[in-house]
């Protein structure tokens, strides 16, 4: 692994583990075998370090998201879709999906904020362009587009951080069907 991938992923560990402002340069440094002047080469500061890991790994789960989120004149099955892509990708990126969770609702004030909000403010407009389409289809969802996707992405989150602390299986076909049985519900109600 070179300097700058290592540093990621050091990077990656301890922002998880620890939270952002409990981990200093000097220890993401030292864990990854290099200097303070090499971490400042490639990122300039550790929010820029972290801008990196958030943009990144990000990139990931917005491509996945953006695919899952396409709808197909089946609003079920879209849901579903989505709740899949976002449960393998927390399974793949357990770390990096802690870390956001964690951040999520940080203080606006925060150093990290502005890269995690960006994260959030993207993914939030994939699901809320889907149930756009949706209501094309089904009259009584229209302009409730945001509500919607922000209900579902808050459902879709505990149901990760659940399964995160070993409370739930993200792989149960079980857990995903009552899961949308219970949003669909809601929207249909």
């Amino acid at each position: 692994m070179d300097n700058r991938s290592e540093l990621l992923a050091v990077a990656l560990t301890l922002f998880s583990s620890e939270g952002y402002d409990a981990v200093g340069v000097q220890r993401i440094a030292e864990e990854a075998g290099v200097t303070k002047p090499t971490l400042y080469h490639y990122f300039g500061s550790k929010r820029g370090l972290f801008e990196a890991l958030v943009h990144e790994k990000g990139e990931g789960l917005l491509a996945d998201i953006r695919q899952a989120a396409i709808y197909h004149h089946d609003i079920t099955g879209s849901i579903n879709t989505v709740v899949y892509a976002y449960f393998d990708y927390a399974r793949r990126q357990p770390e990096f999906y802690r870390m956001l969770l964690a951040m999520w609702f940080a203080p606006p004030s925060a150093e990290y904020s502005p890269a995690v909000r960006s994260l959030l403010a993207q993914l939030q407009a994939l699901l809320e362009e889907m149930f756009r389409r949706a209501a094309e289809d089904h009259g009584n969802m229209r302009d409730r587009h945001m509500l919607y996707a922000t209900s579902l992405k808050g459902q879709i989150d505990t149901y990760i951080g659940l399964g995160l602390q070993g409370y739930v299986d993200l792989r149960s076909k079980d857990l995903v069907y009552r899961m949308i049985h219970q949003f669909m519900h809601g929207i249909f109600s």
